[in-house]
């Protein structure tokens, strides 16, 4: 039996997707997720807020057009992905690590969750174009509605 690696996280986006290209021209999208949660303290009666950064990176080629086409800033998603920590290294030469949620392969999952009349949150689409599949879309084990 194996152990089981999957974060799911809903929240806001923070920035707009940024889109980059591998080497071998793939997109990459990177996404800034915030996470809050909220309680009453139990001294005060007072209502507070916390909230938690996720990074995102998005390999799968079509949540990839997905994000660019139709998330912005503000933006409420579900993401459903691996949890994974990589090493790098810096400019001076130091070993970093980041953990970040990383959307990749068939069981990777967005789910955009604003409204369709893109009131609430930064979402900015129409009516018409919202719930479907782009025309050149042709990757069916990573659609997200």
């Amino acid at each position: 039996m194996s152990d089981l690696n999957q974060c799911t996280f809903t929240g806001r986006l923070g920035a707009d997707p940024e889109i980059r290209r591998s080497q071998e021209g793939k997109p990459i999208a990177n996404l800034r997720l915030a996470v809050s949660d909220t309680w009453r303290d139990r001294n005060s009666g007072e209502r507070k807020e916390k909230t938690e950064w996720i990074s995102v990176t998005i390999f799968s080629e079509g949540l990839c057009k997905i994000s660019e086409q139709y998330l912005r800033k503000g933006s409420k998603v579900l993401i459903q992905g691996s949890w994974k920590t990589r090493k790098w290294t810096d400019q001076s030469g130091n070993d970093r690590y980041s953990t970040e949620c990383v959307l990749q392969g068939f069981d990777a999952k967005l789910q955009m969750l604003d409204p369709p009349d893109g009131n609430t949150g930064g979402s900015q689409r129409s009516n018409d174009s919202y719930g479907q599949q782009p025309d050149d879309y042709d990757d069916n084990s990573d659609i997200p509605f």
